[in-house]
């Protein structure tokens, strides 16, 4: 199985001019890769892996963030050879087959619809510090208002990028210095390192996995870089160290400051530890930045969404009318709509931690896949060596298992309906002749 190879360099063809412009250097492509990782994800994941592994959430951290780089190296060279839209599951179905390539892609839809889920519920909670009713009432406006935007057209352009990093930045930045200069922090809020043993570090790694979410958007810039083969993997790997550092400057000032028990039991943890430390009067500034990571997320993937699905339907592994493009606005406006109805349905009925833990096991199914497919690529289109893809696969199956009960049987009833829905439509399919 094979797909026409873009060679790397300039020149490679007698005909560019279907080509992008080869804008980017590492610089630009660094601060894609922040503002892929560095957004609202941070701002939620540290409750759930708090109530896992207490003060262990920073092993969990770590384990994630290997995890996350040989993810991202997989995609890289993937995409090196299939510079297409579709990401794993156009990979998945080259490399592994049809099969496949729909599990990562059902994946992805699922795994992401709900990380829309907790991107609103995520604003809500930053942005509407009332009763649980209102807040669901705002993430539910939130979704059919960003809905309604992508369906005209709007999305994120490379501005919009750096104003959302800047944003997140500065909001995080505030939680370290409130802590630092409050002085309400305490050494002893670091231990419990122990807590839920290593099952629960595991566990608070797969949670903390969904922080880490959107880095391989690196990988897909292969056609608008100078030079991909260097540019690409340097960038995924200066875009992780930085967003690593920053999550693990964030997370200790957090468990200074409020310990383990307390962002365990918030909705809002970097400003429930800001308001420990003591400098409740930097709570806003935390809640703002917190509410503008989380919309401009959901936008971006309430767009993302959109565009696999709509792969998916045209190769009709999902129903064909989600295949649709607005005649006028040029969107897969159905498919939109679908996604918009799915998140809502989510918004009202799960909790915050219950559609983090689901949209990992979706995203960890698809990047498993993205690390099998690549180690089936052969010596010539290799970028790192096989062990990494190894290492990938098997820590995306670990955490997968050690996710919370409740979302490991939700995220394994979905890809069964999921894979059962394309068995039926198979075999009622007319066959060729």
């Amino acid at each position: 199985m094979s797909a026409p190879r873009r060679d790397e360099g300039p020149g490679a063809s007698e005909d560019d001019s279907g080509r992008l412009a080869r804008r980017l250097g590492t610089g630009d492509a660094v601060v894609i890769g922040l503002g892929s990782m560095i957004g609202a994800g941070v701002f939620a994941a540290f409750g759930p892996a708090a109530r896992a592994a207490g003060a262990g959430l920073l092993i969990g951290l770590a384990v994630a963030a290997v995890i996350a780089y040989c993810n991202a190296v997989a995609s890289a060279q993937l995409a090196a050879v299939y510079p297409v839209s579709g990401g794993t599951y156009v990979h998945g179905r080259e490399r592994l087959g049809p099969w496949w390539g729909f599990a990562a892609g059902w994946g992805f839809v699922v795994g992401k619809t709900a990380s829309c889920a907790a991107m609103a519920l995520t604003f809500a909670s930053y942005a509407v510090p009332g009763p649980w009713w209102a807040q669901r009432a705002a993430a539910a406006a939130a979704v059919v208002a960003l809905a309604a935007l992508n369906y005209r057209g709007v999305t994120r352009t490379a501005l919009a990028t750096r104003v959302l990093v800047a944003t997140s930045l500065t909001a995080l930045a505030a939680v370290v210095i409130a802590i630092a200069v409050g002085g309400g922090g305490s050494p002893a809020n670091l231990d419990g390192w122990g807590q839920g043993g290593g099952y629960g570090v595991l566990q608070s790694a797969g949670l903390l996995f969904f922080a880490f979410a959107g880095y391989a958007r690196i990988a897909t810039l292969g056609e608008e870089v100078r030079d991909p083969r260097r540019v690409i993997p340097r960038a995924i790997s200066i875009a992780l160290l930085i967003t690593v550092a920053v999550y693990l400057v964030v997370g200790v000032a957090a468990l200074l400051a409020a310990g383990p028990d307390r962002l365990a039991s918030s909705a809002a943890p970097l400003t429930t530890a800001v308001e420990a430390a003591g400098a409740a009067a930097l709570a806003p500034v935390v809640r703002a930045g917190a509410a503008l990571a989380a919309l401009g997320a959901l936008l971006s993937l309430i767009a993302g969404i959109g565009r696999t699905t709509l792969a998916m339907a045209r190769n009709r592994d999902l129903p064909h009318w989600l295949a649709a493009v607005h005649p006028r606005h040029r969107v897969p406006h159905h498919a939109e709509i679908a996604v918009a109805v799915a998140v809502g349905a989510l918004v009202a009925t799960a909790d915050l931690r219950g559609v983090i833990g689901f949209s990992s096991f979706g995203v960890l199914v698809y990047y498993a896949i993205a690390n099998a497919s690549a180690f089936t690529q052969p010596a010539r289109d290799r970028r790192r060596p096989r062990a990494l893809n190894l290492l990938g696969a098997a820590g995306c199956l670990v955490l997968i298992v050690t996710l919370p009960w409740q979302s490991v049987l939700a995220g394994t009833a979905m890809f069964a309906i999921g894979l059962a829905g394309r068995k039926l439509v198979l075999a009622r399919r007319p066959r060729p002749a």
